[in-house]
């Protein structure tokens, strides 16, 4: 708080503070003028940026208390692995192994994993750099603008949401594997006269998400505590899952096929277009460790302790996935797993081992628990992050001083998360809340680009939005002759022809485009090569999704565009016009040459 009052001072002896003018709410007169003057306001709020020094002072600064720096990066670690190893892993591995790559699950779980380090390497880089709780938000808003970061905001937290609501209920129906009772037509109430998907009230669903919310709303670490404890019993869970498929598996199933008559036999039945087919649907399984770059505010030492927990964690849960995959691969031809509950069903039948099945209700009951508890400490953040920067009310921006938690966006979210898990049946997981997140993977790889190879008012951007452009179509072309092509010979030469562009294109960019800026403590290494193969990976998965989550997509995308154009846009023109928001180049003028303004980097 010290260089924000100081920076005050500095800029109070060259000009008179800003008069505060009336807000654009005020009444309806002052917001039909609001609306008249939109276009004005967009083209001067839409495109503009932050630096990360005031990321991390003055936009901080808004919500209050400071949240208290009480994690290392063991708690890192356990925030991803509770976070990721959720109820994805026991639906996913079933359905990818079935229908797509055959014993070689285990090769699409490495791609897969390998894809998600990558992304986790881009947002470290951002994290260290720029410590504060708002996650690809706050990272976007550095780079590409207000709007950019509020589209893929909104659409990140409504994913959480939905994806968190969706969790909730599945809870039930995991308690009663574990102890034998249908629970989820015992202990769910049908409401006569409510539509179908929304006419089956879940108590307990509800309850789940009251208790997390209250947890999270007390302590950050009292939560990485309990989450620590709940993961461990997970990990032990799975631990003994894998133990009992390598005991009681066959290696031939790995190979052989329970129906050979109509089944492919080998390690790769599908061929390599089933491993990648594969790995883009088990991929949704690793979702999780980017919950863990918005705790980065309340981490004791970011420079060290991100990117072990992150990038550690990510290690971690790849080669569990590999393990789990391989032992269900031993246990079960491919060809005999059940697409549902795959885990589950391999014991069930069997003589003396039903057990085994509860078990492992037990263990994905609480990988939803930790999985949810990681889910709605990372929605909060982000809300709250987006709260200071005036494009939602203040009032969800304020951290309270007693918990330093920020309450109001986890009380908010967990009321919304609530009433949703309440009422409606949301019993499709995998793509509908896919896309806003594997969006805001791609956008985190491109910004990382931009912000390393561009700087404010010393570099032309063109050269590196050219090659971002350039090969973000180059990854779509490669996509859709991947999806939709008829295998074949001309198949292989476009897409050996796609690749040999893409590698063209970046060795140009490699060799022609300086950096204008070197990471201080922490950076991606290999630039660019990681955070573009880490944009192809992103394209090339959100390919693989179906029309549904596209529409999806596309109706909350517009329903922010309107929540943008009729309302954030006049609030952050508002608090600019008071003087809550500082210009780039009005920071910048408070700060030594060379410096990104506190954020890591020197030019």
């Amino acid at each position: 708080m010290e260089k924000v009052q100081l920076s005050n001072a500095t800029s109070s002896t060259s000009s008179p503070p800003p008069q505060p003018s009336s807000s654009s709410f005020s009444s309806l007169a002052a917001y039909g003028r609001a609306l008249a003057d939109t276009h004005r306001r967009l083209g001067r709020r839409a495109g503009s940026v932050t630096t990360s020094y005031e990321e991390m002072s003055r936009v901080r600064a808004r919500s209050g208390a400071d949240m208290a720096r009480s994690l290392r990066w063991p708690d890192l670690v356990g925030l991803g692995l509770g976070g990721m190893v959720g109820a994805g892993v026991f639906v996913a591995t079933g359905r990818a192994a079935r229908l797509y790559a055959g014993p070689a699950i285990v090769l699409s779980y490495a791609i897969a994993g390998l894809c998600a380090l990558l992304s986790a390497l881009c947002y470290t880089e951002f994290a260290v750099d720029m410590p504060v709780a708002g996650g690809a938000f706050s990272y976007l808003r550095v780079t590409f603008g207000e709007f950019a970061a509020f589209l893929t905001g909104a659409n990140l937290i409504m994913e959480y949401v939905f994806s968190n609501a969706a969790v909730a209920r599945s809870f039930t129906a995991y308690l009663g594997t574990a102890i034998s009772v249908d629970t989820t037509a015992k202990w769910r109430i049908t409401v006569v006269g409510l539509p179908e998907g929304f006419n089956q009230i879940d108590l307990l669903a509800l309850a789940v998400v009251v208790l997390v919310s209250i947890c999270i709303c007390y302590s950050t670490k009292e939560s990485s505590v309990l989450n620590m404890v709940l993961t461990a019993t997970h990990i032990a869970f799975i631990l003994f899952i894998i133990v009992m498929g390598f005991w009681r598996g066959d290696a031939r199933n790995l190979t052989h096929p329970a129906s050979p008559a109509g089944s492919k036999g080998g390690f790769l039945p599908y061929g390599i277009a089933g491993v990648f087919n594969g790995a883009a649907m088990v991929y949704l399984s690793y979702i999780g460790y980017d919950a863990v770059s918005t705790m980065a505010e309340e981490v004791r030492n970011p420079a060290r302790d991100i990117p072990i927990g992150v990038s550690g964690s990510v290690a971690l849960v790849a080669l569990l996935y590999c393990l789990m995959a391989t032992s269900m691969s031993m246990l079960v031809p491919y060809d005999a797993i059940d697409k549902e509950s795959p885990f589950s069903a391999a014991f069930r039948g069997s003589d003396g081992w039903g057990w085994v099945s509860n078990v492992i209700g037990v263990g994905a009951s609480f990988g939803i628990l930790t999985s949810l508890l990681v889910s709605m400490l990372g929605q909060a953040r982000y809300l709250c992050v987006i709260g200071r920067s005036s494009v939602v009310p203040a009032w969800l921006a304020r951290v309270h001083p007693e918990t330093a938690t920020p309450v109001n966006a986890s009380a908010f979210l967990g009321v919304f998360t609530a009433a949703i898990a309440l009422f409606t049946d949301l019993n499709v997981l995998l793509n509908l809340v896919s896309i806003g997140t594997l969006f805001v993977f791609y956008m985190v790889g491109n910004a990382v680009v931009y912000r390393r190879y561009v700087a404010v008012g010393a570099t032309s951007p063109w050269p590196t939005m050219s090659f971002l452009l350039s090969f973000s179509s180059i990854s779509v072309t490669f996509t859709l002759i991947w999806q939709f092509a008829p295998a074949g010979l001309a198949k292989a030469v476009l897409l050996g022809g796609c690749t040999v562009v893409a590698v063209a294109v970046l060795q140009v960019f490699y060799y022609l485009v300086p950096q204008a800026r070197k990471p201080e403590h922490w950076g991606v290494p290999l630039m660019p090569w990681i955070p573009a193969v880490s944009i192809f990976l992103n394209v090339f998965l959100l390919g693989s999704l179906d029309g549904p989550s596209f529409l999806r997509f596309a109706f909350f995308s517009a329903f922010t565009v309107l929540v943008y154009v009729f309302y954030s846009v006049h609030a952050s023109y508002d608090a600019e016009e008071n003087g809550g928001l500082v210009k780039v180049a009005e920071s910048m003028s408070h700060h030594p040459a060379g410096k990104d303004c506190g954020g890591g980097f020197q030019v």
